[in-house]
Formats: structure tokens, C-alpha cells, sequence
């Protein structure tokens, strides 16, 4: 593995941080969040428009940048430093990658050019909290997880030559705001049950949920006799597990990425801190107890940083899939360091008004969502037989 960035990787972190450096504080990101989309529209306009962002790691033949999951994973980080709330995950990590795995001809050629322009944002409906476990990162992922019959969850139904959708997902990332929904729901009954990917435009009953992360912005979508559109086919040789499990590895390293930046930058912003306050007549950063808690975060922070762009390598390479293992390790970092902020800023990291709680609300919305910790480490030691083949309890 070469550790050595490009020109080119280097100028896409460079050009981001200084973008969202001007654009993207702490108050212009609580004034984003609090808006209808949950997002700036003008500052993602900037990202997709000038920058590239949506289409960094589509193919040039679909109007993206045609680079890979190192180029997305290092934006990922400089969007995790600013907590810059945008559709970027959903519709660049998730999204677009299905479409691009699974999509027809005229799928790709319909959807991916708006999708790399930022004309198009995709988020990914799965039903219940299984989102993790339909990626492949804290379970096998056999289909089971989408529901069917009584099971709840979402269902499929062939209709008048084409299909309509029943059911509800709940905490479904930018579900409330993207134009595209593709949504795993369950088909062929108890018979032949299958979980195959359908389009959803519009017809939804979507509401914005109320979650402790706001940059992170998720809601709730119903589906009430919705007209849908197939992605791909339903022929025997759509392996629809086997690409959101390869999805999911991808998804899981641009995720490490982006809560490396978080921990990052919470980080740093601790260590400034500690520089300033002063206690005892000198600065709470020249006691040996603070510079050893500090030596420990910034330890961690590399730890995860390495892990991340190991995986980035390993997925481009077409190597083993560690990108559970990653984003394992990037949570457990943002979370400490996020807690660690807030301990080390005293009173005044207890406040609504100080940008350490927004940090720790990512940390622990982030491990809600994706996590926790254990599971994806535990799934990870089960997939490689680490115990004998038996299975881990989690």
C-alpha cells in the first residue's frame, strides 16, 4: 500500500477546506439544519456544481469525475471536520453506487448524469433500524431484514404490469428531502421470498424525524399502494445482497473517513482550548494529567485515520472487505474524543451555544445509526472465522 497522496488528492482536500472554512461554521450550520431540506442548498450547489462532489467516484461516461473511494472518502473527511450537513452521503456513498451496480442501461443513463451534476439526490429506504445489517456490516444479509406478510416492513406487489409498494421505513437518511428513493422491499410472498431495489419518485407519505444529530438529517417514509419501478431485473442473476453488501463496505470507509475528520477537529478545537484556559495561574494544557489524555486521543485519532485510508486502498485494490473494521474504529475515535472535548471545556462545553455538544451529538448519532462499535467488530470476527466458524454473539 503506497500512503502517498496525489497532487490531485491533496487539491481536493485543500480546495474543501478552505471552501468550508468560509461557508460552513458552527452558525451556518445550525442555520442549515433548522431549514426545510435540512441542508444548505446554495453551499451543495457549490459542492456538486464546482467541486464535483455527487459524481467523484462515478465513471466519467456518466458525467462524474471518475475517480474511486479514496477521492469520496477524503471529501468525506473534510465534510466530517465542518459537520457540513448535505446529501452527500446518502445520494454519493449509497445511492449512486446501487444505481450504477444494479441499474439498466437506460437507468444509468437517466439517473447517473443528474446524480454526478447534483440535480438528483437518492437516499436508500430500508425498513426498520436494518440498515446495517442489510449493508452487511452487523449481520448476514439473506433478504430477511426487509419484512414481508406479517413481518411488517415493505412490501412488493406486481400490479398491472408494474409493481406498487406497501409499507413503511423508518430513519431513512435524507428520506424527507431526496428526489429519488430507492427502497428494499420484500417480494414473492412466503412462496419465494426475495428482497429486490425499487424507484420510488413520488407518491410517498414522507414526514422529517426528530433525531439528537440534526446535521445528520433522517425521516420516516410511508408507502401506501406507491407505484415503483424496478431497478435492474428480478432474473436469477440479480444479486441484490451480494451488491449492498459491497455497497456497504464502500459506504462503511467513506464513513470511517468522514468521523475521522469529526474527531479530527473536535480535537484540535480541545487542544486550542486547553492552550487558553488558565487555572492555577497557567494554562490547563501544561498539566502532565491533561497532556496525557490529549497524547491518548491523538493517538486514537491516527489509528482510525490509518484504518480508514487502509480500507479506501483496500476497496479500490478489490482487496478484503475492512471497512466494518474502519468505521469500528473511526466511531469509538469520534466518540471519545467528542466526550473528551466536552470534559476538557469544562462549564462552558455543557452549553448549547459551544460547538463541542454538536460534535458529541454526531458521535452518538452516528453510533445509533451504524453501529455500535461491538457489533461491527463482532460480525467482522465472525465473517473471518476469527472463533472457529461459530457464530459471535453481539
Amino acid at each position: 500500500m503506497d500512503a502517498t497522496f496525489t497532487a490531485e488528492q491533496d487539491e481536493i482536500r485543500r480546495t474543501l477546506r478552505e471552501l468550508l472554512l468560509k461557508r460552513c461554521g458552527p452558525e451556518e450550520v445550525r442555520a442549515a439544519v433548522r431549514t426545510a431540506a435540512g441542508h444548505d442548498p446554495g453551499l451543495w450547489e457549490t459542492l456538486a456544481q464546482q467541486l464535483g462532489l455527487p459524481g467523484l467516484a462515478l465513471p466519467e461516461a456518466y458525467g462524474g469525475v471518475g475517480c474511486t473511494t479514496t477521492e469520496l472518502a477524503l471529501a468525506a473527511e473534510e465534510m466530517g471536520r465542518a459537520l457540513a450537513p448535505s446529501p452527500l452521503l446518502a445520494t454519493a456513498a449509497l445511492g449512486a453506487p446501487l444505481v450504477l451496480a444494479l441499474g439498466s442501461a437506460d437507468q444509468r443513463a437517466a439517473l447517473l448524469p443528474r446524480i454526478a451534476s447534483g440535480g438528483l439526490t437518492a437516499a436508500l429506504a430500508v425498513p426498520g433500524a436494518a440498515l446495517t445489517t442489510a449493508l452487511g456490516l452487523t449481520g448476514g444479509n439473506r433478504g430477511d431484514w426487509a419484512g414481508g406478510g406479517r413481518a411488517g416492513g415493505v412490501q412488493a406487489r406486481r400490479a398491472d404490469g408494474g409493481w406498487r409498494l406497501y409499507g413503511q421505513a423508518d430513519q431513512v437518511l435524507d428520506g424527507h428531502s431526496a428526489d429519488l428513493l430507492l427502497v428494499a422491499a420484500h417480494t414473492g410472498g412466503f412462496a419465494r421470498p426475495r428482497t429486490l431495489l425499487f424507484l420510488v419518485r413520488e407518491g410517498a407519505t414522507r414526514v422529517r424525524q426528530t433525531s439528537l444529530d440534526e446535521t445528520r438529517t433522517q425521516g420516516r417514509v410511508q408507502f401506501r399502494d406507491v407505484e415503483a419501478e424496478l431497478l435492474g431485473d428480478d432474473g436469477p442473476g440479480a444479486d441484490v445482497g451480494g451488491v449492498l453488501a459491497r455497497v456497504g463496505d464502500s459506504a462503511a470507509t467513506v464513513l470511517a473517513a468522514e468521523a475521522v475528520g469529526a474527531a479530527d477537529r473536535v480535537l484540535e478545537r480541545t487542544v486550542e482550548y486547553v492552550k487558553q484556559r488558565e487555572q492555577f495561574g497557567r494554562a490547563i494544557g501544561s498539566f502532565q494529567a491533561v497532556k496525557h489524555r490529549l497524547a491518548d486521543l491523538y493517538v486514537q485519532v491516527q489509528g482510525a485515520r490509518s484504518a480508514a485510508y487502509y480500507a479506501a486502498w483496500a476497496t479500490v485494490e478489490g482487496r478484503e472487505r475492512v471497512g466494518g473494521l474502519a468505521l469500528a474504529q473511526a466511531l469509538e475515535a469520534q466518540r471519545t474524543c467528542a466526550a473528551e472535548a466536552v470534559q476538557l471545556h469544562g462549564g462552558i462545553g455543557f452549553t448549547w451555544e459551544h460547538e463541542a455538544h454538536l460534535y458529541f451529538k454526531r458521535a452518538a448519532g452516528d453510533e445509533l445509526l451504524f453501529g455500535p462499535v461491538h457489533r461491527l467488530r463482532a460480525y467482522a470476527a465472525q465473517e473471518a472465522r476469527l472463533f472457529g466458524g461459530g457464530e459471535v454473539a453481539v
